[in-house]
């Protein structure tokens, strides 16, 4: 968000929590991207904060959550001190979590594929309305082809992640047989290591795919400890996340940090996956 926009979600995170009887004497910016994730002390609460026109996407991330709680999934939880649910203030939608303090090393390659595994097993005991990961990819092909929303991408780049999006998408989704619900984006960024062992936020991108897609998002060293993945289509799976990743830095409008070295290094890395998977 630009510091003006910021500002206001700051504020209204704050203002939020402390009409809701939390004491919140200073707010902390942890993220800064199209949302904003602050942490409230000395009460010690997560606020996640949208722009209200990302409503839909916050109320699913709250109703996802609500759900995987329910079944024990390893996931962080909203926080049980107020109503479970979106709360607006000044056109920014807000919910409130459970902040989680990171503890311990680096989460092994084996720890990492054993909490996802427990993650997949408590997302085939809900039942939730998610889109499938190629509405996802169409998404980003729209961004990548229309060319007022990435006038900077050039053109060779465009074709590629064009091809790649358009290709992959197509090939993975042939058989959707042992598709089911997934994270959608279980990279390490999203796996948080706390006290309650490894637990998995931004739980806004559940999707529906073959598992593989998940551990595409994964360290290359977890797909090798996760029983009965196919690791060719985890390889087709890492390719394409990279490309969305990529379509999204290259919109007009993105606001992640440090934009122009993660614009670079996704295409870096969606030619280092495609080189990975050979020819075909």
């Amino acid at each position: 968000m630009e510091p003006s926009e910021l500002r206001r979600a700051v504020e209204a995170g704050r203002t939020t929590a402390s009409e809701l009887g939390l004491q919140v004497d200073d707010a902390i910016v942890i993220h800064n991207s199209d949302r904003v994730a602050l942490r409230l002390v000395p009460c010690d609460v997560l606020a996640r904060v949208a722009p209200s026109g990302h409503l839909a996407d916050s109320a699913f991330e709250v109703e996802v959550a609500r759900r995987l709680t329910d079944v024990d999934a390893p996931v962080a939880e909203l926080d049980p001190r107020v109503e479970h649910r979106i709360y607006l203030r000044d056109a920014f939608a807000v919910s409130l979590w459970t902040y989680y303090e990171p503890v311990g090393p680096e989460i092994a390659p084996a720890d990492y594929a054993d909490v996802l595994l427990r993650h997949h097993a408590a997302l085939r005991q809900i039942d939730l309305d998610a889109p499938h990961f190629t509405d996802r990819v169409a998404v980003a092909l729209r961004e990548v082809n229309d060319r007022e929303r990435s006038p900077e991408l050039p053109g060779s780049d465009r074709e590629l992640l064009s091809s790649t999006l358009g290709g992959l998408s197509a090939a993975i989704s042939i058989d959707r047989a042992g598709d089911q619900l997934l994270h959608g984006e279980p990279h390490p960024g999203n796996l948080l290591n706390t006290r309650r062992g490894p637990l998995f936020v931004d739980l806004a991108t559940s999707c529906r795919g073959p598992i593989e897609f998940d551990l595409g998002h994964a360290p290359e060293e977890v797909g090798k400890h996760y029983a009965g993945a196919d690791h060719d289509l985890i390889h087709r799976c890492r390719a394409l996340n990279w490309a969305m990743f990529s379509a999204w830095r290259w919109r007009r409008d993105d606001h992640m940090p440090d934009r122009d070295h993660w614009r670079a290094e996704g295409l870096n890395q969606v030619r280092a996956a495609l080189d990975r998977r050979g020819p075909g």
